[in-house]
């Protein structure tokens, strides 16, 4: 078990969350100390640690425990990397520019 990817790919997605780890430890009622050695791999996390960080992040624990990265948009980055491929350049920067947008609007309603 690789403990620091694991700590990683909770950073990765407590960032894509836009929480501290004081955030993320005060929801799984941990320590920030403890949250801080789980990201960085000095420490092992417990089962119940596990489950209760992904819940907070509302994510699946394959997914942080997955080397391969989230099941659950796996096909949707498929998808988006197969539409990708048939434009043209010119239209892979709309495309981003788009998704972009989107995504700022998305952050900015919620």
């Amino acid at each position: 078990m690789d403990y620091y990817a694991i700590g990683q790919r909770i950073r990765k997605f407590r960032k894509a969350k836009r929480l501290s780890q004081e955030e993320l430890a005060e929801l799984v009622s941990i320590s920030t100390t403890h949250m801080s050695h789980i990201e960085t791999g000095n420490t092992k996390l417990s089962l119940n640690v596990l489950v209760d960080i992904a819940a907070a992040l509302n994510v699946l624990t394959d997914d942080i425990l997955s080397e391969t990265g989230p099941t659950q948009t796996n096909s949707a980055y498929q998808t988006i990397y197969d539409t990708l491929t048939t434009c043209t350049p010119q239209q892979v920067k709309i495309m981003s520019e788009i998704i972009t947008a989107a995504k700022t609007a998305m952050d900015k309603y919620n």
